[in-house]
């Protein structure tokens, strides 16, 4: 096992997901369970594994593939972990059809050989495409995509747990639920003496308990919002009617999370928590991007105003809501996606009840960052930065349509969530929500991303002063 674990400690920090901030984690198992293969010459693991230098840990889930099979390296390409002492290879399961195939026949035990495509790009999972190897032999069954969670946490996944409901309401705007995976680990606060316990994912006494995969079905050739609306922005394209349409869609979708879920009045201490959590966030911006100390007071200002505004029940919400959670179904319109919540935020925050008006204000920062794309992309063309002055016309020009187009798509967007909720979501709390995230994106941008920094720094500087 130590050969494992020493190729695992180099290969990790080098994925999209993984969440520690030390280049060498300490990794220790917590369960290891086989998987069933029709190939005697390959083992299939699922492992969990804890990083112990991050502070809190961080509990991750790696498939793991074993083949004893020469030139497997150049086969498995981005998916390669290493060759173990023993001269076995090592690779990623989701990039290895032995494990695609076991994981499958575990959430959808009737689909019928299906190939199997990792989806590139996503940041904390990892995501696969399953498509008929026969189409025509099973002309009802549409692809899947099963989400493998990478960092777990105990509990149901929110993103299971709300889709699943939404789907089972009968509600047009989540896709069809196909299956699950759970799993159980043992809790990585055991002691050091108890280290040789049973690792099991099946085992009785296993501690915690939690989601690994999740599957739906995935619609081939359909483009997300933020795809559609950016080649909209950049042809100058009206997008009010399909923002229309995406807030009545948000609007349908938390009247009936708030219907199949426990809907409070938002009490002195639930206030006072969510309240928190926005200074919690203001607190680390302030102590990483320099720029928001002159804004400082103005931003608790508007907390506070927020605070002492009145406020709707809590409810279920998505979360982390953006144009690219969301997908254009011919047929079937705006689809929502990805209820998992902010990665940022602490996962019980996640699963709490919360304002709904947290993903509203999450559409509008996303509007934003359409218009802010496009001053980006000029800015970098023309080598000036973003926020020089002095531009020619045609700049200035450019820029005043991109937030001509912004302005309109919010406006329609919060027509048409008012006309499908009923309620007004304009005021102060809204206000303190889309600072809130602008907060949150600046920390981001500042950590991943810093050329973007610019974009939530404007939308601060106009929220926090306006």
């Amino acid at each position: 096992m130590h050969g494992t674990l020493a190729l695992l400690t180099a290969w990790l920090p080098r994925q999209r997901w993984f969440a520690g901030t030390a280049a060498c984690p300490r990794l220790r198992v917590l369960a290891d369970r086989e998987l069933a293969t029709d190939d005697p010459a390959v083992r299939v693991r699922l492992l969990v594994l804890v990083d112990e230098a991050p502070e809190p840990r961080v509990v991750y889930q790696v498939p793991l593939v074993e083949r004893a099979t020469a030139g497997v390296a150049a086969a498995a390409g981005e998916g390669f972990i290493g060759l173990r002492e023993d001269g076995v290879a090592l690779i990623d399961g989701p990039h290895d059809p032995a494990f695609t195939a076991a994981l499958l026949n575990l959430v959808a035990p009737a689909a019928p050989p299906s190939t199997a495509e990792v989806l590139r790009g996503e940041q904390s999972n990892t995501s696969i495409i399953f498509r008929a190897v026969d189409p025509a032999a099973a002309p009802d069954r549409t692809p899947v995509i099963c989400k493998v969670f990478r960092v777990l946490h105990p509990g149901l996944n929110p993103d299971i747990e709300l889709q699943s409901a939404l789907s089972a309401a009968g509600s047009p705007h989540v896709p069809r639920v196909v299956g699950r995976l759970d799993g159980s680990w043992r809790d990585p606060d055991f002691a050091a003496e108890q280290a040789d316990a049973p690792n099991t994912l099946d085992a009785p006494d296993a501690a915690l308990h939690g989601s690994l995969a999740f599957a739906q079905e995935f619609y081939p050739g359909v483009e997300d919002a933020w795809r559609v609306a950016l080649r909209a922005a950049r042809g100058g394209v009206d997008f009010a009617d399909a923002a229309d349409a995406l807030g009545r869609a948000t609007a349908d979708v938390h009247l009936d999370l708030a219907r199949l879920f426990p809907h409070p009045e938002a009490t002195p201490d639930q206030r006072a928590t969510l309240v928190a959590a926005w200074h919690r966030r203001l607190r680390i911006a302030l102590a990483e991007v320099p720029q928001f100390a002159s804004w400082a007071d103005d931003i608790r200002h508007r907390y506070t105003a927020a605070e002492a505004a009145p406020w709707p029940r809590l409810q279920r919400v998505h979360g982390d809501y953006h144009l690219g959670q969301v997908l254009q179904v011919p047929g079937r319109g705006w689809v929502l996606l990805d209820f998992e919540g902010e990665p940022m935020r602490p996962m019980g925050e996640r699963s709490a009840p919360d304002l709904a008006l947290r993903d509203v204000a999450g559409m509008l920062r996303s509007f934003d960052y359409v218009e802010g794309s496009l001053t980006l992309a000029r800015s970098q063309t023309t080598g000036r930065d973003a926020d020089a002055r002095g531009l020619d016309a045609q700049e200035d020009a450019d820029d005043d349509r991109a937030r001509a187009w912004a302005v309109s798509a919010r406006t329609a967007f919060l027509a048409g969530y008012r006309a499908g909720s009923g309620a007004s979501p304009e005021g102060a709390l809204l206000d303190a929500l889309e600072l809130d995230k602008a907060v949150y994106e600046a920390i981001y941008e500042a950590r991943h991303r810093p050329a973007w920094l610019p974009i939530p720094l404007a939308a601060v500087a106009r929220l926090a002063t306006r």
